[in-house]
């Protein structure tokens, strides 16, 4: 065993048997890159991470890739979801030296951890024009060994181009238009024929729907739902939710929502569950509190802790086998439902002997009219669902990855809170009461500051501004189901905290990782919402809405504050800031 061993992630312990000599990020292991003048290489990645797991086997499992790293690196692995900061900052540089990121995440970089070469996937050796790891090892300790002074100077080079990129933010007062501009770049990229936006990979983004369904509603603009709604219905029928199960997987491979990346996240479907309660609320259409009651029940079933919280993931693969758990055969099909059922759903699911992916199928309703079939039908479908979910459930499962976050636990009590009072589940907010009592108790250290992670009965890590802003999230919509004044005091008391410690005094907004934490090569702000809203768009939305529940001012001026501090990017880039503009539109009503 490597020194992981002693870890408490799931994503870390996954690889504590490599032979690479893998240190866990820390002073230790940076003094020993100082002290032996050696790179480092750090690997980010996380437990559920497809191709996380196949560079393992391929690479990391390796005697001769082992040789290599532990020969001439200090090898550090890095779990994203339990140090998100790390992996902001050399996301970041990703983003800016080659114009696009992913995991796993392959920094090669000084012993200070300044980075120089960069990728994701690397195989062991070079195949398909992918550069093998082992041949860019190589490379990279000749040139360390003959010009080192050039590879340092050129880091800092690269370290000071990236902080101007990337931690300058544009102040400014929002256009009165921002919402018609937000409304125009949707109508351009949106996917008229298949729902969403843009083209292959697409993800749900929650924050497009969520913007489309107020704007139509505060404007009338019928176009904007109908957008919301096409794009609803269309991931609902599509591949990318789980017809047997329940829930949406992470995202989709092609433009029609067909074959997902079978992961599972705890964040996707809180967000997703918010949307389609809301449009349920704002349009009384059955389908979507139907589509929200499914989600929320299977986040309940799959994802809720005994102790209270919510896990974080279901991994994409079982038995090595990306969607193995998922996906049927025809014949399997028809030997599981029987001649009456087996027919009938493979015509409705699209269970074909060719199958849909790699020889199999993973059911989906794209070609089917959802208001077509009679009530004997839609009966008969869901018994077969429930016998096939049977026959699932004795599969081997999905490897569960059992942290508990605070930021992604905040989004999901959120969800749930939500939800019960739009669809009037009274159970969805005890369960949101539970969940948010468990962080309470258990992820709030002694100075009565919040921590970011618990597993196994242990918290740790300084939480992180997204940890502060979710749970205040996830917490006032708790007040306001359960108009229990005690959630109200826990959150003016997160609130102070947050700005105390994650506030610039100098530039404005507030910083990723608070001035607790570890202190890393440089100090961003996460303001660009992506799969993830971002840690300053919610929180402008909660000081917003505590300023409306209580009518304290200084509320509004804060979130006005940290709105103000990057204006100028707002309304030059509106659909990367929409969850800050919805926010900022709800202020203007009060």
């Amino acid at each position: 065993m490597n020194k992981l061993a002693g870890e408490k992630s799931p994503y870390l312990l996954q690889h504590k048997n490599n032979p690479v000599n893998w240190n866990p990020w820390g002073e230790e292991a940076l003094s020993k890159a100082r002290e032996q003048n050696k790179p480092l290489f750090i690997s980010i990645g996380y437990s559920t991470c497809h191709w996380c797991h196949v560079m393992n086997r391929e690479s990391f499992n390796d005697l001769e890739v082992a040789q290599v790293l532990n020969k001439y690196f200090i090898p550090i692995k890095v779990d994203r979801e339990e140090r998100p900061d790390i992996d902001k900052i050399y996301m970041t540089f990703s983003e800016a030296m080659t114009g696009s990121g992913g995991w796993p995440l392959n920094v090669f970089a000084t012993p200070e951890g300044k980075p120089f070469f960069l990728g994701t996937y690397f195989p062991k050796r070079t195949k398909n024009r992918i550069t093998g790891i082992i041949e860019i090892s190589e490379r990279i300790n000749k040139l360390w060994e003959t010009e080192e002074n050039h590879i340092l100077e050129e880091a800092n080079r690269i370290l000071v181009t990236v902080k101007e990129m990337f931690t300058t933010y544009v102040e400014g007062v929002i256009h009165e238009d921002i919402s018609k501009k937000a409304m125009d770049s949707l109508e351009d990229i949106f996917d008229e024929k298949n729902g969403g936006f843009g083209s292959r990979p697409k993800f749900p983004m929650p924050q497009y729907i969520w913007f489309l369904l107020e704007y139509g509603k505060d404007n009338h603009d019928i176009k904007a739902l109908e957008m919301a709604e096409f794009t609803l219905e269309k991931m609902y029928k599509g591949g990318i939710f789980d017809h047997i199960g329940h829930g949406f997987y992470r995202y989709s491979v092609d433009k029609k929502w067909l074959i997902p990346h079978f992961e599972k996240m705890l964040y996707d479907n809180a967000l997703l569950g918010i949307i389609y309660a809301k449009a349920y609320k704002i349009t009384d259409k059955t389908l979507y509190k139907e589509v929200a009651e499914n989600i929320f029940s299977f986040v309940i079933r799959d994802m809720y802790s005994e102790v209270g919280g919510f896990y974080s993931a279901l991994d994409a693969e079982s038995e090595g086998i990306e969607g193995k758990f998922y996906t049927f055969t025809y014949g399997e099909v028809l030997d599981v439902l029987g001649e009456e059922l087996g027919p009938l759903y493979c015509k409705y699911y699209d269970i074909t002997k060719k199958g849909n992916f790699e020889g199999y199928n993973n059911p989906n309703l794209i070609s089917v009219e959802l208001d077509d079939s009679g009530k004997e039908i839609i009966s008969e479908l869901k018994k077969a669902k429930d016998i096939l979910f049977k026959y699932r459930e004795k599969r081997v499962r999905p490897h569960r990855d059992e942290k508990v976050l605070t930021s992604w636990n905040g989004l999901m009590i959120g969800s749930l809170a939500y939800g019960g009072r739009m669809l009037k589940v009274d159970s969805y907010i005890q369960i949101a009461k539970k969940a948010a009592n468990f962080i309470l108790e258990s992820l709030v250290d002694e100075s009565g500051g919040l921590l970011s992670t618990y597993v196994d009965g242990e918290a740790y890590n300084f939480a992180f501004l997204e940890d502060y802003s979710f749970f205040i999230f996830g917490l006032i919509e708790l007040y306001k189901s359960s108009g229990e004044n005690i959630y109200l005091e826990v959150i003016k008391d997160f609130v102070e905290n947050m700005i105390s410690h994650f506030e610039d005094d100098n530039g404005g907004g507030l910083f990723f990782y608070s001035d607790l934490s570890d202190k890393l090569i440089m100090r961003p702000k996460d303001l660009y919402d992506g799969a993830i809203p971002s840690g300053n768009s919610m929180a402008v939305m909660g000081l917003y809405e505590l300023y409306r529940i209580t009518g304290e001012v200084k509320y509004k001026e804060r979130a006005d504050k940290i709105i103000h501090s990057f204006g100028g990017d707002i309304n030059d880039n509106p659909l990367s800031h929409l969850y800050a503009i919805i926010a900022y539109n709800e202020s203007l009503t009060q």
